[in-house]
């Protein structure tokens, strides 16, 4: 069974643990079933490319990689990190700042 993923494709979250603490960006892609995303400009990895059409040339290539669900915060309008809670307004479940207490988009 998947863990609940409270973040989404497209928020804005702060790495909080491992070597790249302190830096912000945009989810691209998650992997729920590893529990983990993909985070703009965090994580970057040196990959050894065979030539390809999309890469005749080969060599080296800068990439994102990957890294653990836990070691992410969502940061919010305001630009605090903060956790995410879920709560019904109406008769649809949204997403809220457990810090500010504001729903989130």
């Amino acid at each position: 069974m998947q863990p609940k993923m409270k973040l989404k494709k497209g928020d804005t979250v702060k790495v909080i643990a491992g070597a790249n603490k302190g830096k912000e960006g945009k989810i691209l892609e998650m992997f729920p079933a590893k529990s983990r995303v993909l985070v703009e400009g965090v994580n970057i990895i040196s990959k050894h490319a065979k030539p390809s059409n999309e890469n005749p040339q080969g060599g080296i290539v800068k990439k994102e990689a990957a890294i653990h669900l836990s070691n992410v915060m969502l940061v919010d309008n305001k630009g605090n990190v903060t956790r995410v809670g879920r709560r019904v307004e109406g008769d649809k479940i949204v997403r809220y700042s457990k810090k500010s207490k504001e729903v989130i988009k």
